[in-house]
């Protein structure tokens, strides 16, 4: 096994809108990366605007925590223009990278010395690529091909030193996914979507065709015909690699990005945070006497907090050479469900009060909620007591009814609460 690495991988965080944006830097990520309304590789997702990577910019820099712009799609002709646009403002707002693999893109991006990591769309898997690519465009970060193991991680970490001699080879960075969604095509590329629905997943628009259930017939035969659907052989289950996390930082990873822009605040803030706490445990006492044993504990328990949340099951995709038949889901898995409690109508900041409104799943003292909303963003607490529409302490409130609890942040009308069951 590989030496590790003295420097500490960073955790990337999805935004996939404000509220996410809001779970990333409460959740303790070190980086967060987002996309543009219609320039990205998740289309679906809230995304941002282009007039808003300044505040974006500037909510991230306040933490202390670097913004990359995704800018991953195949573009067309005629759309150069708009991209060296989105660069100029990316640039001028203080992004500190784009993510691309669109050689229009690299170049804007060139012009004006921004730094580019190269996409996964690139399926760059070998170090004569990343040699290249870091010769000729000065690219020094690379997210690898989803199709890499970790021993191929490592034998590309140990190559580059041959193909970049001189220490140049320590320039280069690899960003890996660590967890999320995985796709059965080519590094993410697929047609599928595109001609079913006439939408695009090289454009962001992936309908996901591959998740459904297919009946499967024979043309000679009307009688003969299968239904595809308890083990969607197109459907993968998500990517987790928290149970060898360690592996991951002796291949030589600069970067571990959770997958995750159309998912919402709570797998964010859970996901994001699991993998930190690993990051920082393993880096701060790997030399103790019982570190292993401590650190097995802490994964389990961890693993069980991912499961919580949004999952398709979870897979080690390809990092471990896992057979493809790990590859197949049923759908999500979770084992605790979001659901809504109700909404803020008002905030009362001297006393730090939140009035609220009950629209659906009951709320009770003691319940561990989260609030989202557009300028709010995104806030887990604990209710530590609650008051009826009359003012005197209850221990639950129903649906229909109004209550008050105290809040540390402040609300806006119109606010979402949640909580888990």
């Amino acid at each position: 096994m590989p030496r590790i690495r003295d420097k500490v991988p960073e955790i990337m965080a999805p935004a996939g809108d404000f509220i996410n944006l809001s779970a990333a830097l409460k959740s303790g990520a070190d980086a967060v990366y987002f996309g543009l309304k219609g320039w990205n590789m998740r289309a679906s997702a809230k995304n941002f605007s282009p007039a808003e990577m300044p505040e974006v910019v500037e909510e991230c820099s306040k933490a202390g925590v670097k913004t990359y712009l995704t800018l991953n799609n195949i573009y067309y002709e005629g759309e150069r223009r708009k991209i060296r646009e989105i660069v100029r403002k990316a640039a001028k707002s203080g992004v500190d990278a784009i993510i691309a693999w669109d050689f229009s893109v690299i170049d804007a991006a060139r012009e004006l010395a921004m730094p580019v990591f190269l996409s996964t769309q690139a399926s760059v898997s070998n170090a004569a690529s990343i040699a290249a690519y870091y010769k000729h465009f000065g690219i020094k970060r690379f997210v690898l091909a989803r199709e890499c193991s970790l021993s191929d991680i490592s034998k590309i970490r140990s190559a580059l030193r041959r193909e970049l001699p001189n220490g140049e080879s320590e320039n280069i960075e690899f960003e890996i996914f660590a967890h999320g969604a995985m796709c059965v095509s080519l590094s993410g590329r697929c047609f599928l979507s595109g001609f079913s629905c006439g939408k695009s997943a090289n454009r962001g628009e992936c309908r996901q065709m591959c998740r459904r259930q297919y009946l499967i017939s024979d043309a000679r035969d009307a009688s003969l015909n299968f239904v595809l659907g308890k083990n969607y052989v197109l459907s993968p289950k998500d990517l987790c690699t928290l149970p060898f996390i360690e592996k991951i930082f002796a291949a030589g990873v600069d970067s571990l990005k959770i997958e995750g822009r159309n998912r919402n605040a709570v797998y964010v803030e859970t996901v994001v945070s699991a993998y930190k706490r690993a990051r920082d445990f393993y880096y701060a006492g790997r030399r103790r006497k019982n570190f292993k044993s401590e650190f097995e504990d802490l994964k389990k328990n961890l693993l069980g907090e991912l499961e919580t949340v949004f999952n398709r099951g979870f897979s080690s995709g390809f990092y471990m050479g896992k057979a493809m038949d790990d590859w197949i889901s049923p759908g999500n898995m979770a084992t605790r469900k979001k659901v809504i409690v109700g909404h803020v109508i008002n905030y009362f900041a001297k006393a730090q009060v939140a009035h609220v409104i009950i629209d659906d799943a009951s709320l009770s003292c003691g319940d561990e909620i989260q609030i989202e909303g557009p300028s709010t963003g995104y806030l887990k607490m604990t209710v530590g007591g609650l008051r009826g529409s009359g003012g005197n302490a209850v221990k639950s409130a129903s649906k229909g009814e109004s209550a008050t609890f105290v809040c540390p942040e402040k609300l806006r009308p119109m606010d979402r609460i949640y909580k888990m069951l």
